[in-house]
């Protein structure tokens, strides 16, 4: 097992008990993008390392553990992946799940019985994510909002109903990738962006932290491209940052080489915002599929997963699961991939050390300019 011998220039933080060397949240992306491969390599240089337990199950990994009652093969794939990667780090781990998906509170029972350090929980309100804690547990739980308003909401519900305050935030801005917490004609205002948005979730943070007597970090996300941007970010109140569009780029990423080729390939104007089938917006890098999607042309006959709770079904130009799982195997021709608003900045593959410590002097550089 690895240790830690990467050095962050600045201060980390804390969640809770756990205490985070390098200020960065590998952001969790799901089918298969962001598995223990990645997770690993982060969690081993300080940082927080996150799975997506989004679609384990479709990736075709071969099930070397037993199915624990009534657990399905999605459930069963991310109980073995936790547990071969707490083998090969000491680092923090996380685990991403999207609140839209069909067995939300039974992912992330298992990821608390699988002794997970932390659950970002997104797309969508994890209203009762405290009800999947056991008394023994010590998983922190840290919601992904878009404004200070879902911050306090999910605050209000889970210190009235279950005595419990968010371990942290993360506040993810409009020019993520994936799906986005925003409506169509608020992406490009100037109110919702990140840098906006953040001072009041900070300060939403602050006033919960009074009441719930916790220290509550905020976790800055969507955008965040350089180690100036983190710098940043910090000076506006974040305690950390949340990267993916980054991370994809690295050779320990665990999608196909031709998902990161894509990325390599991405001028500015191939970036899009796309309809998902969802129901959300999303980001993504536009591509001949989505072109013939859009066109009407990729309705699937019949829905073979079922996986998320607002998807319609009978309405959707495509599946979006089959649609990232061909992608994630390098099909590009049959499938997508999300992308931040910076994606096509990308111009290189490098390492999980080497990106950070690109990171470490980009913000040194800006903390010496003080």
């Amino acid at each position: 097992m690895e240790e830690f011998t990467f050095k962050w220039p600045g201060k980390g933080f804390a969640i809770g008990d756990l205490q985070v060397s390098v200020p960065i949240v590998q952001g969790g992306m799901g089918i298969g993008v962001s598995g223990r491969r990645l997770a690993t390599a982060v969690a081993n240089q300080g940082g927080i390392g996150v799975l997506s337990a989004v679609g384990m199950g479709y990736l075709g990994l071969p099930c070397e553990i037993e199915a624990q009652e009534g657990d399905s093969r999605n459930i069963t794939i991310l109980r073995q992946e936790l547990r071969k990667a707490r083998q090969l780090t000491n680092g923090v781990l996380g685990v991403n799940i999207m609140v839209a998906i069909r067995e939300f509170t039974e992912t992330a029972r298992a990821a608390i019985e699988e002794g997970v350090d932390v659950i970002f929980a997104g797309a969508g309100l994890p209203l009762n994510l405290p009800a999947c804690l056991t008394e023994q547990a010590k998983t922190k739980l840290v919601p992904i909002v878009s404004s200070a308003k879902a911050a306090r909401l999910i605050a209000k519900r889970w210190m009235s109903r279950y005595h419990y305050a968010p371990d942290a935030f993360v506040l993810e801005g409009p020019k993520a990738g994936g799906h986005l917490g925003f409506a169509l004609e608020e992406i490009d205002q100037p109110a919702y962006q990140l840098e906006a948005l953040l001072p009041q979730v900070v300060q939403a943070a602050r006033e919960i932290s009074a009441e719930a007597s916790k220290s509550i970090p905020v976790i800055a996300a969507g955008g965040v491209y350089t180690g100036a941007d983190i710098y940043k970010m910090q000076q506006l109140g974040a305690a950390a940052v949340q990267m993916a569009t980054r991370f994809v780029a690295t050779e320990e990423c665990d999608a196909d080489d031709a998902f990161k080729q894509a990325y390599l390939n991405c001028r500015k104007e191939d970036i899009a915002i796309i309809q998902s089938p969802v129901g959300l917006p999303g980001r993504a890098i536009f591509n001949e599929f989505l072109a013939q999607a859009k066109a009407g042309l990729k309705r699937p006959k019949v829905c073979a997963r079922h996986c998320i709770t607002t998807c319609k079904e009978e309405a959707s130009p495509y599946c979006i699961s089959s649609a990232l799982l061909h992608a994630v195997h390098g099909q590009l021709d049959r499938g997508f991939a999300f992308v931040g608003a910076n994606g096509y900045r990308v111009d290189k593959i490098l390492t999980v050390p080497t990106l950070l410590q690109e990171l470490a002097e980009g913000y040194a550089q800006q903390l010496a300019a003080e």
